[in-house]
């Protein structure tokens, strides 16, 4: 990472903030092909995404239009997912995610899957499911929890113009922390997810989004950033600037403090990447999935205890495999001048 030229005067606002060197996890699910360097790779085969729906999606959102339910294991029917699921868990398989295409509405419907997944969740029940909801209702919400499902995942959108244009919905900004609301009064672990540059690769109601999932304490907010690589020429994305994604880890620190803060697997590859990674370390965020080449060596430099986990990182710390740095004391914080401009 010594190539990388950051925002010096960001670099020093987010370290203030951060309180000094903690603890970090890295995360390595299996919802894509993963290798480092620095950490063990990763398969599909480790903790594989399963769409109820499989590549079908009534929205056809610009940012995604369900391109990335592609690569995902279908699983259409309740038997379907019972063979899937069931034949993950005997092999030793941590757990899934369990996702599908929304309806028109932004629902997933689950509640056909829900006998299913509860047999799932008796029979095996150290098998973790990590589910994306879309927006729900209460019976929804209850259906959920009451099948066992251990994360609730919803994205947040705060701007109407996003939720009308981008995802082609005609549905509130209310919606989604009425949803968030009808999740946490559950009792299940819930884990918002805030997509950074979702109007076509500029903020706009990110910082809505903060102040939504603010009132309800969740388990971890999760913070992904759009990505350009699905969208049509018509309505491209731009990536979002790396510098942009840093200053909203600062504000994300100040409006959810006491929430745990992960960088998700979902972001822009190569040379941002890297940029952004570096300044969830310097953020002093409490986790990051799929970490650019760098980054571990990055937090070991910065004084941060480094951990390792083949989960998702919405499910918390899963299976802690190791230390990164077992048998080694973290070495003390160094000067950042190597990694960032002086501005």
């Amino acid at each position: 990472m010594a190539d990388l030229r950051l925002d010096g005067r960001l670099v020093r606002e987010l370290q203030a903030q951060s309180g000094g060197p903690s603890a970090i996890t890295f995360h390595l699910p299996g919802f894509k092909t993963y290798s480092s360097p620095e950490l063990p790779s990763c398969s599909q085969a480790a903790w594989p995404a399963i769409s109820v729906t499989g590549a079908e999606c009534a929205l056809n959102c610009d940012h995604c239009r369900a391109e990335i339910l592609k690569p995902m294991r279908p699983a259409t029917t309740p038997e379907a997912l019972w063979q899937a699921a069931s034949g993950l868990a005997r092999r030793g398989v941590g757990g899934m995610l369990l996702t599908g295409g929304s309806n028109s509405r932004n629902e997933v419907v689950y509640e056909p899957y829900l006998p299913v997944i509860r047999r799932i969740k008796d029979a095996f029940p150290h098998f973790r499911i990590a589910a994306h909801t879309g927006l729900v209702d209460r019976h929804a919400a209850q259906g959920l929890a009451g099948s066992g499902v251990d994360v609730a995942m919803l994205d947040i959108i705060g701007a109407q113009d996003t939720v009308t244009r981008v995802y082609h919905l005609k549905r509130a900004v209310a919606d989604f922390e009425a949803s968030l609301a009808h999740l946490a009064a559950t009792g299940m672990r819930v884990v918002p997810h805030v997509v950074i540059g979702l109007h076509y690769g500029r903020l706009l109601g990110e910082w809505r989004a903060l102040e939504m999932i603010a009132p309800y304490a969740p388990a971890a907010t999760v913070l992904v950033v759009a990505m350009p690589y699905y969208a049509s020429p018509s309505r491209p994305f731009r990536v979002p600037e790396s510098r942009e994604v840093g200053g909203f880890f600062l504000d994300a620190r100040g409006l959810l403090p006491g929430v745990p803060l992960l960088l998700g697997c979902a972001r822009p590859a190569g040379k941002v990447k890297a940029e952004i990674d570096a300044y969830g370390v310097m953020a002093g965020l409490d986790g990051i999935a799929h970490p650019a080449e760098g980054t571990v060596e990055l937090a070991r430099k910065t004084g941060r205890e480094a951990r390792l986990s083949a989960g998702c990182c919405s499910v918390g710390s899963g299976e802690l495999l190791e230390s990164v740095f077992a048998g080694e004391t973290p070495a003390v914080p160094m000067p950042l001048r190597r990694f960032a401009e002086g501005r």
